[in-house]
């Protein structure tokens, strides 16, 4: 009996001694260089000024570094898993003019990301984060409501809206702008598209059917499935420093029924979930344009409509999941948007004659973007933008039909006008309202 017992003593032995010899997953370092992506060689920008921040996708943990002057970095142990890296500088206007002779009159912000990036055990590549110079302008995408509301309790999508600011200190005019709900893949990945696998992941758009040869399709320009401008004389619309003007999907009290363009009334049950869109400055009104619009696309008399370009469904209803993204358009004297040409998806098979084509807008006119994506990190899709539109991306935390907006953050105030972040990267300057709410702050 004994020498069973001792059997049995000595089998738990080794087997615990196994457990304590088990290799565990060691952490990782990981080497990243940063450079600057210049068009000449004649001057050099400072490296050791630039931030790299790393975000685990999974736990949202977040470790911030500095970089050297030679521009390099060692990130130390890294468990294993999903990052996103973002790098950023910002250069003041007189240094920046020193350093180049390029005269600039507000500081000048540099943004590189990797979004997703999977360290592995056994993880050995370099990371290479360039850096490359943002727009930045006086007119700012404030807040977009693209979530909507409650599909039994609220009004659904119909409330949606998206806001323009003036995050200058000089009377802007509206007159003009344009703005555009940017299509891409909205899938990780897909058999039917000509996709840029290598790189982004993205659409190659190059292969559209007749996309012209000398040009850059994937780099220099962005596609729209709506695109809306804001009409106007030149000088009709004045919107002073510090405000903004909100433009409604229908401009209308969302909070009080009302009686829909087929006489019926149309009524929420939590008016708390919604909002009141009768004092926005202008509506998308689609009913003209459709065989069959929805009672719900209300044409408020008293708020002037939206001219459109070109548009995707029955109104300017946004991705509730955050698929697509938002970009702000002003074009010179020059250029007339509505000519601008359009093409087809870049499908694999050839498009019919009646497939949807989609505007092409060069990236030079582009005034503001803002990369919106899922709130899942399992359900995040390739960016549409590249860093010179927008560094990062932004969410609402709860996604769709939530109440929840991304509201651009409050920077400082001078002399009482409220100046909003604006670093190019809508991971650092955007966070979210619970609750949309036109004209708020954050």
């Amino acid at each position: 009996m004994k020498k069973y017992l001792y059997l049995f003593l000595a089998s738990l032995a080794l087997t615990a001694c196994k457990k304590n010899n088990t290799t565990e997953i060691q952490p990782i370092d990981v080497n990243v260089n940063v450079s600057y992506n210049l068009e000449t060689s004649t001057y050099k920008l400072p490296l050791n000024v630039v931030k790299v921040k790393v975000t685990n996708v999974s736990t949202k943990t977040v470790r911030e570094f500095n970089v050297s002057e030679k521009g390099t970095l060692l990130i130390s142990q890294l468990s294993p898993g999903a990052y996103d890296i973002d790098a950023s500088a910002t250069i003041s206007a007189a240094d920046y003019t020193a350093i180049t002779a390029i005269p600039v009159d507000k500081a000048v912000t540099f943004n590189a990301s990797l979004k997703n990036k999977q360290i592995v055990v056994g993880f050995s590549e370099t990371l290479s984060l360039n850096l490359t110079a943002g727009f930045t302008g006086d007119w700012v995408i404030k807040q977009v409501y693209f979530a909507g509301s409650d599909r039994v309790n609220g009004a659904l999508y119909r409330d949606q809206f998206i806001e323009f600011y003036n995050n200058s200190d000089k009377v802007l005019y509206a007159d003009s702008l344009y703005f555009a709900e940017t299509v891409g893949l909205i899938t990780k990945s897909t058999a039917n598209t000509y996709n840029l696998l290598a790189s982004t992941g993205q659409l190659d758009w190059s292969k559209s059917v007749n996309m012209p040869a000398n040009i850059d399709a994937n780099n220099d320009y962005i596609y729209a499935r709506a695109f809306l401008m804001i009409p106007g004389t030149g000088k009709q619309y004045p919107v002073q420093p510090g405000k903004s003007i909100v433009v409604a999907q229908t401009a209308i009290n969302h909070k009080a029924p009302f009686t829909g363009a087929d006489g019926k009334q149309i009524t929420v049950i939590n008016p708390a979930l919604t909002v009141d869109l009768s004092g926005a400055d202008f509506e998308a009104y689609y009913a003209p344009l459709l065989a069959k619009p929805l009672a719900s696309d209300i044409d408020n008399p008293n708020v002037p409509n939206l001219t459109v370009l070109s548009y995707f469904g029955t109104d300017m209803i946004f991705d509730n999941p955050g698929r697509y993204s938002y970009a702000l358009i002003k074009a010179d004297g020059t250029q007339s948007p509505k000519d601008w040409p359009m093409y087809n998806y870049p499908t694999k098979a050839t498009p019919s004659s009646t497939a949807t084509k989609y505007y092409q807008i060069p990236n030079k006119y582009v005034i503001d973007a803002v990369e919106v994506q899922p709130v899942e990190a399992d359900d995040r899709i390739p960016k549409k933008y590249n860093s010179a539109l927008d560094a990062g991306f932004t969410y609402v935390p709860l996604g769709s039909y939530t109440s929840q907006s991304i509201i651009r953050k409050t920077e400082k105030t001078v002399n009482g006008r409220i100046v909003l972040k604006d670093t190019n990267n809508s991971t650092e300057d955007f966070t979210f309202l619970n609750v949309a709410t036109p004209r708020g702050f954050k």
